[in-house]
């Protein structure tokens, strides 16, 4: 087993294209960690550099104590599973297995033992004698597994092992994959851009996107209490609802989020009143997830949005409403990309002045601006459809007028450049 720590880790590759941005994450001895983003964020450039496939340009890496930045693959004792499984045609599942304990010269018995007793664990047992390209998919990333597992490493390296496959084989792998990592203890590193594998497979989930590290955390604390509005939509099934509202205080008596056509009042004794009446006169964004909307009757009195249904959704085990409450939504603010950010900044990527303006997406501010900080596409009507989520049965018919409840408990927070207004409570 083996804890990985990145301190300040950056990757830039020829053309100054810089793939990974002053990067700090640790993963504790046997822990299951889990790096989510959006393709091209830079999940896999990380995964390579802890494996020692690419080299590292800025920063350090260190196992187990020690410093392994120029440590050779072969030194670092990790197994790495890719997306395709990477098999050897010519061999059989048996030999593909045993592969890694044939070249360490490991007695042939103990091999034999090995070998049996991992594929029936993994359920490819009566596969054995079968070479890959005979096998189905889900059956070929088992064979990778194993081979990875079968030498005992002290660390798990997995690149989106299961995106190749269906959703059916997906589930089941995945929950093979869980069970024996966790029997053996060892510490895994998995790359994915499915929430639903980073959910459930996850001790913690570290967040990327464009080479920065956004959020981490355990499952329950990045879904409940996300750090930006980025991995609040990112970390979301169904399309998150973020909305611009002016923030005011009448008399002082409460806080008032006025989104135009409605408004929502949080009273002082809200542990985020305060940091909220912070942007008196100014913005802020508010992100609301489709479950923590509810259809309610006219008569109801408590927070709540109103317009009219304009469509419905059908996913099987729910059903998703349209809602048309006048209240246009705004695009998620995301970093903006370092590379550009940096040659903007003139400075070589990674230097601090331009690291801090990069991770908050601070700009110049300009007097012609109608209002400092507010945000450039909050008056773009992009789409004024609330997400609300009804369960297994519609209450409502497309053009229906419609009242729905808002649960000010779940509702998100967060400043126009998408970080919390908030800080996340961990």
């Amino acid at each position: 087993m083996s804890s990985v720590v990145l301190d300040k880790v950056t990757k830039v590759y020829p053309g100054d294209f810089l793939a990974v941005d002053r990067l700090s994450l640790h993963a504790d001895d046997g822990e299951f960690l889990v790096l989510l983003g959006p393709s091209g964020c830079g999940k896999s450039t990380l995964l390579r550099m802890i494996a020692g496939l690419e080299g590292i340009t800025e920063g350090s890496l260190w196992l187990d104590g020690q410093v392994a930045n120029h440590l050779a693959p072969r030194d670092r004792d990790v197994a790495m599973v890719f997306q395709n499984g990477a098999l050897y045609p010519h061999r059989t599942v048996r030999g593909n297995i045993a592969f890694p304990l044939e070249i360490a010269k490991a007695d042939p018995a103990m091999v034999r033992e090995r070998v049996t007793e991992l594929s029936k664990a993994l359920h490819i047992d009566e596969t054995l004698d079968r070479r890959p390209g005979t096998l189905s998919g889900g059956q070929r990333q088992r064979v990778a597994m194993g081979r990875a597992i079968v030498r005992r490493p002290r660390l798990f390296l997995m690149d989106e092992p299961l995106s190749n496959l269906d959703a059916g084989m997906r589930t089941e792998l995945r929950m093979e994959i869980s069970a024996l990592v966790r029997s053996l203890g060892v510490t895994t590193i998995y790359v994915t851009h499915d929430q639903v594998e980073a959910l459930t497979l996850a001790d913690r989930i570290a967040i990327l996107n464009r080479g920065v590290l956004q959020d981490v955390g355990t499952p329950a604390q990045i879904y409940n209490d996300p750090a930006t509005a980025f991995v609040a939509a990112f970390l979301n099934s169904q399309q998150l609802n973020l909305l611009a509202a002016e923030v005011r205080t009448p008399q002082n008596q409460y806080v008032l989020l006025d989104f135009g056509p409605h408004q929502l009042t949080l009273p002082w004794s809200d542990p985020r009143a305060y940091a909220i009446s912070q942007h008196t006169g100014g913005q802020v964004l508010v992100g609301l997830r489709p479950d923590g909307l509810a259809p309610v009757p006219e008569s109801y009195e408590g927070p709540s949005f109103y317009g009219r249904v304009r469509a419905l959704e059908y996913h099987g085990h729910d059903w998703l409403a349209y809602v048309d409450c006048g209240i246009p939504h705004v695009p998620v603010p995301e970093p903006p990309d370092p590379r550009a950010r940096a040659a903007q900044d003139g400075e070589a990527p990674g230097g601090l002045p331009g690291l801090v303006r990069r991770l908050f997406g601070w700009q110049e501010e300009h007097p012609e601006q109608e209002r400092v900080g507010r945000h450039p596409d909050a008056g773009v009507h992009r789409r004024a459809d609330l997400v609300v989520r009804l369960g297994g049965r519609p209450v409502w018919r497309a053009g229906d007028a419609a009242k729905v409840a808002v649960d000010l408990s779940r509702i998100m927070l967060f400043n126009l450049d998408g970080t919390r207004v908030d800080p996340p409570r961990r």
